[in-house]
């Protein structure tokens, strides 16, 4: 294949899954204009999760960053995989974004997971925890950072200086403190905090019931949510087929499709390949702007 640019390395995920699949199709429609390279199995085993087919799984992640620190790729994007079986073979992370935070030096707590879509870009406060964990952990500095990070990767996506919101906790933000008292003392000192530091606008603590609807409408670049749930509701529904899920504060570029393994729909040719295609030609744009 003659290299054009950057290239891409694409893991196919769970071959239980829709990711195989998916990641053919991507390398039909992709391959002429971009460089992808396959890392890992291609086998296909479909509906039917495996030990043996986690362990493949596992084995591509680790095979990703060996090309990295090779200079073979530039970029990678992740086909989807199982947690829970991931689990069975001695995957100790409770995702692959944890996985490449570790694996290139970074603190769990330094990195961002972001839903980029045609409609909604939303960055996670923090990402898999139990919301009893997410909301008594809740910190100032993880808002700053999925701030920050939201900021500049909309920038490196063409915006200039993004409309940053950054969702209160409490029902209708905590009404000034009636309904809990999270947004005046872990929210508000850290929207001040990004104020003072960066030069993107930014708004907020704003009621979580609205402000996704508003930053549909064009009102707001990009949302801060404060736990997983909160941000990927409102992402999926509008744009499930076709968000990216995007770790920010690696040293490299990692992008994945939205959706899980589907087991259940695996080898049906009904599985959708447009979030792994956007994940593909993100992850080639984020390569251009680093």
């Amino acid at each position: 294949m003659k290299k054009k640019g950057a290239v891409v390395g694409v893991t196919w995920g769970d071959p239980a899954g829709v990711g195989p699949e998916l990641a053919r199709q991507v390398f039909k429609k992709l391959g002429r204009s971009l460089s992808l390279r396959q890392v890992g199995h291609s086998e296909s085993r479909p509906g039917k999760p495996s030990l043996a087919g986690a362990r493949l799984a596992k084995e591509s992640l680790a095979e990703s960053v060996r090309l990295f620190r090779s200079g073979e790729i530039q970029a990678v994007v992740n086909g989807p995989v199982s947690k829970e079986w991931l689990g069975k073979v001695g995957f100790r992370f409770p995702g692959q974004t944890e996985f490449y935070a570790k694996a290139f030096g970074v603190k769990p707590d330094d990195v961002t997971m972001m839903m980029i879509g045609p409609r909604l870009r939303v960055s996670l406060a923090s990402t898999h925890l139990s919301l009893r964990k997410a909301v008594l952990g809740l910190r100032s500095k993880q808002i700053v950072r999925a701030g920050r990070h939201l900021a500049e990767t909309l920038q490196k996506l063409g915006v200039r200086r993004p409309r940053i919101a950054v969702c209160g906790l409490n029902p209708h933000a905590g009404e000034n403190g009636r309904f809990g008292k999270e947004e005046k003392r872990v929210v508000e000192p850290a929207i001040r905090e990004l104020k003072r530091k960066s030069d993107f606008r930014i708004s907020g603590p704003e009621s979580p019931d609205a402000v996704f609807r508003r930053a549909w409408k064009g009102e707001f670049d990009g949302v801060v949510a404060l736990y997983h749930d909160q941000g990927l509701i409102p992402a999926k529904l509008l744009d499930f087929d076709e968000t990216v899920n995007v770790t920010a504060g690696l040293p490299v570029v990692r992008c994945s499709p939205d959706h899980g393994t589907a087991f259940a729909l695996a080898g049906k040719g009904k599985a959708r390949p447009d979030s792994f295609l956007a994940a593909v030609q993100l992850a080639k744009r984020l390569v251009a702007r680093k």
